[in-house]
């Protein structure tokens, strides 16, 4: 796994997600939002780190018995065990919501673990207690059927799909309100500058349409905008 800086995340979290969607977009890459997944709690900071991936199958019941829970080839206590600081686990649950991928008893753990968040692609049991407290998790909503009920961890830090979207490891994982995005790691660092400045810019063209101006040469901004937008720049330094 390859750090992001302290720099970069903060970067990151002063943006949202329709800024690095739009940045995303103009390298190319259309489906980058993960598709069905909401926040348990609206009120938290935005939810930032590189992703361990977990994918799950269809369970077999000649394997997926109680006892699989407590087995060392479990990838899904595996990656909880071992996964690092300030990272995000991914779990693909195959598009589930009235499974729960995970649960409040897990969930202590990686708040010991001080991983930045979790994201499935499926339901969570015990959703008020993970909503208390207070890690970032973007599911489908609450579920009390329990994993092994469907779900089979057949492998760990792969490439996976969650909500429609290609997840792999090590890419960054941004979640806020309105959506959890996928950011490929190589582009992480430049797109952290880029979105400050951008968020910079669209407040100065906030100002704009509130004063009046009609959104033609103001959004995008023609060169007499972005000369205004310079004055602007120099009255606040």
């Amino acid at each position: 796994m390859t750090g992001l800086s302290a720099e970069t995340i903060e970067k990151l979290k002063t943006t949202n997600s329709a800024t690095l969607s739009t940045l995303l977009l103009k390298r190319g890459l259309r489906n980058t939002a993960i598709r069905g997944v909401r926040p348990l709690r609206t009120d938290l900071e935005p939810m930032v780190g590189p992703a361990l991936t977990v994918r799950y199958i269809p369970a077999r019941e000649d394997i997926d018995g109680s006892e699989y829970s407590s087995s060392p080839d479990n990838f899904q206590r595996k990656a909880i065990d071992t996964i690092e600081a300030g990272h995000v686990l991914v779990l693909d649950c195959r598009n589930i919501p009235e499974i729960a991928g995970i649960g409040a008893v897990l969930m202590r753990r990686l708040i010991f673990r001080q991983v930045a968040g979790v994201v499935l692609d499926g339901g969570v049991r015990d959703s008020m207690d993970i909503a208390e407290l207070g890690l970032p998790t973007f599911c489908t909503g609450a579920a009390a059927p329990a994993n092994l009920v469907a779900h089979h961890a057949s492998d760990m830090n792969q490439p996976i799909a969650c909500g429609g979207v290609a997840v792999y490891p090590d890419d960054v994982m941004f979640g806020d309100a309105e959506a959890v995005i996928v950011i490929p790691r190589k582009w992480a660092d430049e797109i952290a500058d880029e979105a400050v400045a951008m968020d910079r810019q669209e407040e100065f063209l906030k100002l704009e349409i509130e004063s009046g101006k009609p959104t033609v040469g103001v959004y995008p901004p023609n060169a007499e905008t972005q000369e205004r937008y310079k004055a602007w720049l120099a009255s606040r330094a």
